[in-house]
């Protein structure tokens, strides 16, 4: 009698383990990103605060997976979540990319909420992501949208991508003066490898009409030996007022036995980022001659597979006029020194 219990427990168990290796379940993934930081201003930093300050750099928790639905087909599932209680915001969660999908060979078709293809179209250039030197400091249009949809094609002559982001224009209706914003969508194309390892190059053009802007912009990355050179231009202007101009970056990365060293200079003419708009209060009707400059050195390098640190300098200043007088932006100066844990 035991000896038949053990052996159908046995059985039971190899059955288990066999079906959980056929099958295709879900993985669970996240993200701890911690920093110390001291800001002249706090026009830049992630809490707004001047100071030193400890900053949480979008740290995450998700869940992804996909599951054959006929041989050609497949569906696709991620659930993402970012997570403050490391803060004193009082909130614990906030919506990032989560979206249903299916994926076969004629494309990708994504619903949900997602970073438009816009802003997807960075690729790797922004080499300070997800910190307090984001392009997104300088430059509009880095825009994560719910209620929309998005495709992705194929390769085509396995060179290039074409996209696009499609939010539902009912959904953005105004409930009180009952008007909708029209024409919320995002086109890209790309070519070559974001993450410059199937090829050393990666470019990409894209435009933009969402969050109340009309942007375009070209993206270029190159990987020669230990170098990384990448750059971004970006022309921006306003669907509501007159304001509009262009930005761009340059910057290099050269990784000198594992650390990655980094400098960056970033000009900004059009005044949608969150630096001038921080520091000079927003832009007015009676703004013009926006004139934002950046430069940004760091450093990171990875104690293993799931840990990086990571440091960086970062420089804004400028001015613009008002009635043609120059108005100069009060200076910020950024140190950070923080630690990055994948699972």
């Amino acid at each position: 009698m035991k000896k038949t219990l053990i052996s159908a427990s046995v059985a039971s168990v190899l059955t288990l383990a066999s079906f959980g290796a056929l099958a295709e379940g879900p993985s669970f993934y996240g993200r701890l990103d911690l920093s110390v930081t001291n800001s002249d201003t706090g026009a830049t930093t992630q809490n707004g605060k001047e100071g030193t300050v400890l900053e949480n750099n979008f740290s995450h928790l998700g869940v992804k997976g996909s599951e054959s639905l006929t041989s050609n087909i497949d569906v696709i599932y991620q659930m993402e979540f970012q997570v403050e209680n490391t803060t004193n915001s009082g909130e614990t969660f906030k919506a990032r990319n989560t979206f249903l999908g299916l994926k076969s060979q004629v494309g990708t078709v994504l619903v949900g909420r997602n970073d438009t293809v816009f802003k997807q179209s960075e690729g790797g250039v922004d080499v300070f992501g997800n910190t307090n030197a984001d392009i997104d400091r300088l430059v509009g249009g880095q825009t994560r949208s719910g209620d929309g949809i998005w495709y992705y094609s194929p390769k085509i002559a396995d060179l290039v991508t074409l996209n696009a982001t499609y939010l539902m224009e009912d959904n953005y209706t105004n409930d009180a003066n009952k008007t909708s914003y029209e024409d919320q969508y995002a086109l890209s194309a790309t070519i070559g490898d974001k993450k410059l390892k199937a090829q050393n190059y990666y470019v990409a053009g894209a435009y933009n009409t969402i969050g109340g802007i009309d942007a375009y912009r070209g993206v270029a990355q190159v990987k020669l030996g230990d170098f990384k050179v990448g750059g971004l231009y970006q022309n921006t202007e306003s669907q509501t007022s007159d304001q509009e101009g262009n930005s761009y970056f340059v910057n290099v990365v050269y990784n000198l036995g594992g650390v990655n060293l980094k400098a960056e200079y970033g000009k900004d003419e059009a005044g949608f980022g969150k630096y001038f708009k921080n520091i000079s209060g927003g832009y007015q009707d009676e703004m013009s001659d926006v004139n934002v400059q950046s430069i940004t050195v760091g450093a990171d390098y990875k104690v293993s597979k799931s840990t990086m640190v990571y440091g960086h300098y970062a420089m804004y200043e400028g001015d613009y006029k008002v009635a043609g007088a120059k108005i100069d932006l009060e200076d910020d100066n950024i140190f950070t020194v923080g630690v990055r844990y994948n699972f």
